[in-house]
């Protein structure tokens, strides 16, 4: 099995495409995590090059809004049919909200299980803060009613929303874990969902409870016999990135953070 590794566009979305997609490559990423709203201006520009590139993409539904159930509905499919338009190696998607009830969230989940089912485009739902996916117990209610329903794993959301490891939530996380096929690599502790920087030695216990999570899904992506196993390191920009006070100034780089997680879980992984 081939593990790939995205580059968020995240921290990069002021830049021209052609500079974005040229940094991403020339970096030894294989592809690009993005997040488009239906009105982006050069969905073709950006489609060209990364094919030229051979760059592969990842769609990310994070932008649906609305002061409605309706309203948000409306614009969730509108996004998720947006994105199907480039044809990407799956999507990942920001579903629902945590104040929605049972029966919304469900009706959310349904629209991109019908348009995986149309389209062929996998649609994975991030474990995410503010999310239906939001905590452990919450995502495993919906596992009976769909059987195909799968996560992206970022489980740094996890750490903040239960204020722990999750030592004592082992079997919800683990049946999650069965159903993860993208991760976020991104760490984060009980007081946040990301750490200033990943190399310090303060973070090494936090950094080796994601490394087990992440190897746990590997191998079970492994195991089941699959082609490959997607990554995006997806340390953000500041508000995520710790800031100095008065001066805004990030405490570290988030760029070379992602660079230097890429390049550490591609020699975990695909050097084994």
């Amino acid at each position: 099995m081939k593990v790939l590794f995205f580059c968020p566009m995240w921290g990069l979305a002021d830049m021209p495409v052609p500079q974005m997609l040229h940094k991403i490559k020339n970096a030894g990423y294989d592809g690009i995590e993005f997040g488009f709203t239906p009105d982006y201006m050069h969905k073709e520009e950006f489609i060209e090059l990364a094919a030229a590139l051979g760059l592969l993409i990842i769609g990310q539904q994070c932008f649906a809004v609305g002061s409605d159930f309706k309203a948000y509905r409306s614009s969730f499919r509108k996004n998720i049919e947006w994105l199907i338009s480039f044809n990407p190696l799956l999507i990942n998607s920001h579903t629902g909200r945590d104040f929605y009830n049972f029966n919304q969230n469900r009706e959310l989940i349904q629209i991109a299980a019908e348009a995986e089912l149309a389209s062929g485009v996998k649609i994975l739902h991030e474990t995410h803060r503010g999310r239906f996916a939001f905590h452990p117990l919450q995502c495993i209610q919906y596992l009976d009613g769909f059987p195909g329903l799968g996560f992206t794993a970022d489980f740094s959301h996890f750490c903040t929303v239960c204020e722990s490891y999750l030592e004592d939530q082992a079997l919800a996380l683990s049946q999650i874990r069965e159903r993860c096929f993208h991760i976020h690599a991104r760490v984060g502790h009980p007081q946040g969902p990301q750490v200033i920087d990943p190399r310090l030695p303060e973070y090494s216990a936090a950094l080796q409870v994601h490394l087990n999570w992440w190897d746990n899904i590997f191998e079970i992506r492994k195991n089941s016999n699959a082609a490959t196993l997607s990554i995006t390191p997806e340390f953000g920009p500041v508000p995520y990135m710790p800031a100095s006070p008065f001066t805004g100034q990030p405490l570290a780089s988030q760029w070379e953070i992602n660079h230097y997680m890429m390049q550490f879980l591609r020699r975990r992984y695909n050097d084994n």
